[in-house]
């Protein structure tokens, strides 16, 4: 088969709920994929960070074929040998008590979601079912029917309600606004450190400071939607850790399943977590022993391979060199590690095009927000592949 007959299958079987760009990929190692007529492309999205270790990186891959040989799945009704470990990892690296693991990233948005709440309830006296989050416009947390309700996306809502009540949301940057909409009635505020999807928006510097002071001033949990800038994206363990913040509830997803496994999970101290009861939440899933045993790997590959200060590295030295390209089309470069933006000017006619240019030279990048094309190779990328990368780049931002 070739390219054209996959996609032609998944035309005509596959609900459209993507628009993907027109390249089948059979294989891929490190930052590089294979597709099905075997041509070599950089991979510039990583799965939109569920691949900050790389494709099929060995000691994952490792993790996943020897846990297979023994057991995968048990249920939350048995206890398994793999998830006590993990959550042994977690609070080594990360410091909190407790972790509540499921498998997807929006999976993990709703469980810290009715963790506030019931903190609203039980610990600050909310009263029942009136309890309300604050959001941030432009925050992207997942499409469960919950979440896409505080959307502020059009596109993500039509045709899709009711919607959930509860929430409010207050311009992303905006300190005083978000000060603004906290009521006796709030008990939490989720933010993502960054914008991934509404096209890598970068908040002042102080504003998640200033969100977790007062968070702190007015008994309001707040919760950092890690899901795409955790794990050593941004150069840091955590997005929030650039400013010295300790959210009270973390959300992880993605790069936790080393890209190969879903794996997610909610982090916070005792006196939060540990309000949920049995039978309170759960999934059959989530926490199995095929999930834990690849997220061990995966979190021993950051912490060994130095993945976070990588991209720190790399990412202050892709930036330097994508600001010095002399486009005409270019509106912004903005980021942090590696996870960058570079927002075109309206007179570009939107981003796809540029990357379906690039696709064309070798690199695989998508379009967020249509004018935001979006950098964010896996962490284990060197610096040959980089500049290997900027000349394409340069040459596709300056069409003749």
């Amino acid at each position: 088969m070739h390219a054209k007959d996959y996609i032609a299958l998944e035309e005509n079987h596959g609900a459209h709920n993507y628009h993907p760009l027109d390249v089948v990929i059979e294989r891929g190692e490190g930052a590089w994929v294979w597709d099905v007529e075997g041509r070599r492309y950089l991979d510039f999205l990583s799965a939109y960070s569920a691949l900050n270790q790389g494709h099929r990186h060995p000691r994952i891959m490792a993790a996943l074929s020897e846990q297979a040989a023994r057991v995968t799945l048990t249920s939350r009704a048995f206890r398994n040998d793999q998830l006590g470990l993990l959550y042994q990892d977690l609070y080594d690296m990360l410091g909190y008590d407790l972790a509540l693991p499921m498998n997807t990233g929006a999976e993990a948005v709703e469980t810290a979601i009715k963790v506030a709440r019931k903190w609203g309830y039980v610990v600050k006296g909310i009263p029942r079912h009136e309890a309300e989050i604050i959001v941030a416009d432009g925050n992207f947390h997942g499409r469960t029917i919950t979440v896409i309700s505080f959307s502020t996306e059009p596109h993500y809502r039509d045709d899709f309600g009711p919607f959930t009540p509860g929430f409010t949301s207050v311009p992303f940057g905006d300190a005083a606004a978000l000060e603004a909409a906290i009521t006796p009635r709030t008990c939490a505020i989720m933010l993502e450190p960054i914008q991934g999807e509404a096209g890598v928006v970068v908040p002042p510097p102080g504003y998640l400071r200033a969100a977790a002071d007062m968070a702190a001033r007015h008994q309001v949990l707040l919760i950092a939607d890690e899901i795409q800038t955790g794990l050593g994206r941004t150069g840091k363990l955590l997005s929030s850790d650039h400013e010295g913040v300790r959210p009270d509830l973390v959300i992880l997803g993605k790069a936790l399943g080393g890209g190969v496994y879903p794996v997610s999970a909610v982090l916070a101290d005792r006196p939060i977590l540990g309000l949920i009861q049995p039978g309170e939440h759960g999934s059959t899933f989530g926490g199995n022993p095929l999930g834990a045993a690849v997220a061990r790997a995966a979190l021993a590959v950051l912490r060994e391979e130095g993945l976070a200060d990588r991209a720190h590295d790399l990412g202050t030295y892709f930036m330097e060199r994508l600001v010095e390209i002399p486009s005409p089309l270019v509106k912004e470069v903005r980021g942090q590690g590696l996870l960058i933006g570079v927002e075109l000017k309206p007179e570009a006619g939107g981003a796809r095009r540029y990357c379906e240019a690039l696709m064309g030279r070798g690199i695989l990048c998508k379009e967020t927000h249509q004018n935001v094309i979006r950098f964010a190779p896996p962490l284990v990328i060197d610096r040959d592949a980089l500049d290997w990368a900027v000349p394409h780049i340069t040459d596709v931002l300056n069409p003749r």
